[in-house]
This record gives C-alpha cells, structure tokens and sequence, in this order.
C-alpha cells in the first residue's frame, strides 16, 4: 500500500523522525524532485522510507568537502562524481547529493 505525498508530507516526515539534519531544505527539496521524476522514468512507486533515503545519499555543502571523505584520484571535480554515482545538483547553491555506492 503506497501513500502519494508531496513535498511538504515529505519534508515533515524528516522531521518527525528528527532527519531534518541530515540534507538542508534546499537539499531535501531537491532530493524530493529527483525521486519523483525517478519513479516516472522507472514507472514504478518508490517508498517514502526516511531512514533508508538517509543511508542511500549524501549530502555535500560544496566539493572539498567530498574530497575530504573521498580520495579518487580521478575525480577533480563535480562533473567527474558521476561518471561513478548520480549526483543532484542543489540549485543555487556548491551543494550537491550523491547516491552512495
């Protein structure tokens, strides 16, 4: 049984389950566009689980932090992440999400 919800269902259920940290609200915004349009391409409905989505992506506030956590020699800059993982751009900000791998 799937619930449809939008971006405020979504961005309230990180914050009953005390998420609200783990992605800025620009990135939890975007985090949310980028599933939906996932679940049109996929042609299936993807469960709203807080704490898996926290596991499966990471949220950067810009890309020395990530080279902070990360020391692929082949990676010199955002572009370069996704040949290996997808990244969501945040608009407007040096933020980025990645998928984990």
């Amino acid at each position: 049984m799937y619930e449809v919800v939008n971006f405020t269902d979504f961005n309230n259920r990180f914050l009953s389950m005390n998420r609200e940290g783990h992605y800025s609200r620009k990135g939890r915004e975007a985090l949310f566009e980028y599933l939906e349009q996932l679940e049109e391409g996929i042609e299936t409905r993807i469960e709203l689980d807080v704490i898996g989505i926290c596991c499966d992506y990471t949220e950067y506030k810009n890309f020395e932090q990530f080279k902070e956590n990360y020391t692929n020699d082949n990676i010199t800059s955002i572009n370069d992440i996704s040949n290996y993982t997808t990244v969501i751009n945040i608009p407007d900000t040096e933020r980025f999400i990645i998928q984990n791998s």
